[in-house]
């Protein structure tokens, strides 16, 4: 059954502005998104650097876990052009991405703004919320080039994007499948919410174990596995 988690004092009443991180957690992880976004990139890496594909997974794996990006990694350790890059990854097939009205109505009935901030690029989020049918709700998009290539979870990426949308962290919150990328929203003040799969016991085979962790850390104010039904209990309460 989809499960909410609280903790004490979680309280969403004052919150105005809505962010929403995109890939695994606006649509179901268990889809075949992400995976094929992770073999593009390896197979981009093993090509620009010359290297097998089980050399250039254990590099992007490396420096996604290092840098918050893989991306942001080989800028910096490699000079990569970022724009060919994000072009190609997130070149994928979208059609078992289904359109997702119930998910859609519970995000329009948020008061306030609802924002998308993803690692990813604009054009990939873009492609994904049309897909979705929710475009419509969102205000804008705050993608890995509007941060400057600062990935979450980087300190400086959140302040960026609270300057750029003029953003009381008191009065926000914000959702995320990894714990990691909460952290620093809640010492800023953010409320935080951690989208997990159904079935917390199971990790799904694309990902790895340690983005599985701090599902309990004092960080997280709520974890639940049905985003929709979660929202939709915020409007009734």
């Amino acid at each position: 059954m989809p499960e909410s988690a609280a903790a004490p004092g979680a309280d969403f009443t004052r919150i105005d502005t809505w962010v929403f991180d995109l890939d695994n957690t606006l649509y179901p992880p268990g889809l075949d998104l992400w995976r094929q976004i992770d073999m593009k990139m390896r197979a981009y890496i093993a090509e620009f650097l010359g290297l097998s594909l089980d050399e250039a997974f254990a590099l992007q794996k490396s420096y996604y876990r290092k840098y918050g990006t893989s991306l942001r990694g080989l800028m910096i350790e490699h000079a990569m052009d970022p724009d060919a890059f994000l072009a190609e990854v997130h070149a994928i097939d979208l059609s078992e991405l289904d359109a997702a009205p119930a998910l859609g109505e519970a995000i329009g009935a948020l008061p306030g703004r609802k924002l998308v901030y993803t690692n990813g690029s604009r054009r990939h989020a873009e492609a994904v919320l049309a897909k979705l049918g929710i475009s419509h709700h969102f205000a804008d998009v705050h993608d890995i080039v509007s941060a400057e290539f600062h990935p979450k979870p980087q300190e400086a990426a959140y302040r960026g994007f609270l300057r750029r949308f003029d953003v009381d962290p008191g009065r926000a919150a914000m959702f995320e499948d990894l714990a990691r990328n909460l952290e620093v929203p809640a010492t800023l003040g953010m409320r935080t919410v951690l989208v997990v799969p159904p079935g917390l016991a199971v990790n799904p085979a694309d990902r790895e174990a340690w983005e599985h962790e701090g599902r309990d850390a004092g960080h997280i104010d709520v974890v639940t596995d049905d985003l929709t039904g979660f929202l939709t209990g915020l409007r009734r309460s």
